[in-house]
């Protein structure tokens, strides 16, 4: 079982920067790729930045690439979001996902393949 707990959300101006961090309980956090996602009131959540068990594949949406970095601390069992130039529209929960693969390569961009969750934390922007 793995519980993971993010930290570092808050109110930034639009061009601003944040990072947020996912901490992660247990032992076998190499055995997860790790995801990022979000979601707006009145919307549905969705995919972010995911990064590989090993850390050596990333992949973003369109909408962050370029803005976002995803990365990760086997040592510290911790996952981050660095997030610069934010937009009004990053506005959102930010939830921290855990998925369990056997490849230390393959991510994951949708919902369902993450098997653990963490609480969210808000990221709100404004102008």
């Amino acid at each position: 079982q793995v519980q993971l707990v993010e930290s570092g959300g808050g109110l930034v101006q639009a061009g601003g920067s944040l990072r947020l961090s996912c901490a992660a309980s247990g032992r076998t956090f190499t055995s997860y790729a790790m995801g990022w996602f979000r979601q707006a009131p009145g919307k549905e959540r969705e995919f972010v930045a995911t990064i590989s068990r090993s850390g050596g594949n990333t992949y973003y949406s369109d909408s962050v690439k370029g803005r976002f970095t995803i990365s990760r601390d086997n040592a510290k069992n911790t996952v981050y979001l660095q997030m610069n130039s934010l937009k009004l529209e990053d506005t959102a929960v930010y939830y921290c996902a855990a998925g369990f693969r056997p490849s230390t390569q393959t991510m994951g961009t949708l919902t369902g393949q993450y098997d653990h969750w963490g609480q969210g934390t808000q990221v709100t922007v404004s102008s």
